[in-house]
């Protein structure tokens, strides 16, 4: 029987040190957000475009360039990419870009951005994280333009919604 006794004395004292550890606890709250999140960055500066040839009787040929590229990170839906130059082009030159369109959206293809207005490039695009997206400039003009003296524009590219 003291056995015994002694056998339960000790079963309570394990439990009443086992349920002393259990009751050392606290809590910590943690407070998270995700914020919209609307990235976009191009890879660089396309090569110049010059138009220098045509065939006899036809209007001048054509240039492009295709070796820039864009990344974009979008979190939120429905937004789009538009483009715009800094000034308008010339009379009878016209300069045009197209944005390959990025997994979730939907593009305009070669859209005409001479009047230095933005047009929208891109649309419907949603939840995306994506890079190597092409961009083709091209560049025409017709024989009424005459000798246009090399110059430059700036492409602004938005990402909005």
């Amino acid at each position: 029987m003291k056995k015994l006794m002694l056998l339960a004395i000790a079963g309570l004292a394990l439990f009443a040190a086992v349920s002393a550890y259990a009751a050392n606890t606290d809590d910590a709250t943690v407070t998270f957000e995700v914020q919209a999140i609307n990235e976009l960055t191009v890879s660089g500066d396309p090569g110049a475009l010059i138009v220098s040839t045509a065939t006899a009787g036809s209007e001048p040929d054509a240039e492009s360039d295709a070796t820039t590229t864009y990344a974009i990170t979008n979190n939120e839906l429905n937004h789009k990419i538009t483009g715009q130059i800094d000034e308008a082009m010339p009379a009878n030159v016209t300069l045009t870009i197209n944005l390959a369109a990025c997994t979730t959206s939907v593009t305009s293809g070669a859209v005409d951005i001479s009047d230095g207005a933005a047009h929208d490039l891109v649309t419907s695009i949603d939840l995306v994280a994506e890079a190597g997206n092409t961009i083709t400039y091209g560049l025409s003009a017709t024989v009424a333009a005459g000798v246009v003296a090399s110059d430059t524009r700036t492409v602004t590219l938005t990402l909005t919604n």
